[in-house]
């Protein structure tokens, strides 16, 4: 069951446009989602579909175009520099290559302690080396690797220095970036495990960002799926696993593998090209790509619309998709 509570971050209307040689590019055009509190929504598509560019603009490491992003009721995106300093305390990201994201020249306590530093947590070095070893310890890094560089740790301790370092201000929202498509398999689901006795434990509310429908089930309570810049379907993770409605997410879940012999199961191929998100199309953006598609499909764009309570799909038949 999808958690009941207040909602923690609201996002309304959010576009972001980049101005490229050929016109606007619209990497995400109207997207709108809440995320209560303690809760996790997983939002998955395709490479390029904007799922990233959508977490970074609600903790504004992009500005958006237009658009609210609503935290405890008011709009990060009007916030003054002072606002923003304790907004950054309080949202944080976990980025999807755990090498990249890390200053070589810094060791594993320097790295964790860096956001401890900055915003002048403590006033001694003493209380600031007891909470890098209190978050060490937290996300299972030994302490014999506080002096270690991140060239010598593999992927699974590079990503726990940048979870550490995430939660170093005891935030309350944390935008997880593909957190774990650069690991192995075995590391993956160390991280996962991590990360939700971590919410548990400590109260956080995470936006995990995926293109992997497997593991973003067992980690969400609710699930956005996200096709060119726009949301095509939003529901609690077994109703979008057991009866998907939009075509788009029906043809992602008959790409997942099942690891038994004598079970069949439809692969939907989807035939076409994704439209360019530059200046896109005013019909259905998926239009091209559905076996199901109408002349209505392409004179106008669906809206995302409650079609059951909390079942939240564009697509003009929807209702004639259901499996149930």
């Amino acid at each position: 069951m999808v958690k009941i509570g207040e909602k923690l971050i609201e996002v309304n209307h959010l576009k972001k446009h980049f101005k490229t040689k050929k016109g606007m590019l619209h990497a995400v055009d109207d997207v709108s989602f809440f995320i209560n509190k303690g809760e996790t929504l997983g939002l998955v598509g395709e490479s390029g579909c904007g799922k990233s560019t959508t977490g970074r603009l609600m903790i504004r490491l992009l500005e958006a175009t237009s658009g609210e992003v609503l935290f405890h009721g008011k709009d990060v995106l009007k916030y003054n520099k002072s606002n923003m300093k304790e907004f950054r305390k309080k949202a944080q990201i976990v980025f999807q290559d755990p090498y990249s994201c890390l200053n070589p020249r810094l060791t594993v306590s320097e790295l964790i302690g860096e956001p401890l530093y900055v915003n002048k947590v403590y006033k001694n070095r003493a209380d600031s080396d007891k909470r890098i070893s209190e978050l060490m310890n937290i996300v299972g890094l030994a302490e014999r690797l506080t002096n270690a560089y991140p060239h010598e740790l593999d992927g699974g301790r590079r990503q726990r220095i940048g979870i550490a370092r995430a939660l170093a201000l005891n935030p309350e929202f944390i935008v997880q970036d593909e957190p774990v498509s650069a690991l192995d398999v075995c590391i993956q689901a160390q991280i996962l495990n991590l990360m939700k006795t971590l919410q548990k434990e400590l109260g956080l509310t995470y936006l995990f960002i995926a293109h992997n429908l497997s593991v973003v089930k067992h980690v969400s309570d609710r699930i956005a799926v996200m096709y060119l810049g726009k949301i095509v379907e939003l529901s609690d993770y077994k109703s979008i696993f057991i009866d998907p409605l939009h075509p788009y997410t029906q043809a992602l879940l008959s790409a997942i593998p099942i690891a038994k012999l004598d079970v069949q199961k439809e692969r939907i191929i989807l035939e076409g090209d994704v439209p360019s998100p530059v200046e896109p199309p005013d019909s259905c953006r998926f239009y091209g790509r559905c076996r199901y598609r109408k002349d209505i499909c392409k004179q106008k764009s669906p809206d995302l619309k409650e079609i059951e309570p909390g079942r939240y799909v564009a697509c003009h038949f929807a209702n004639n998709l259901s499996k149930s």
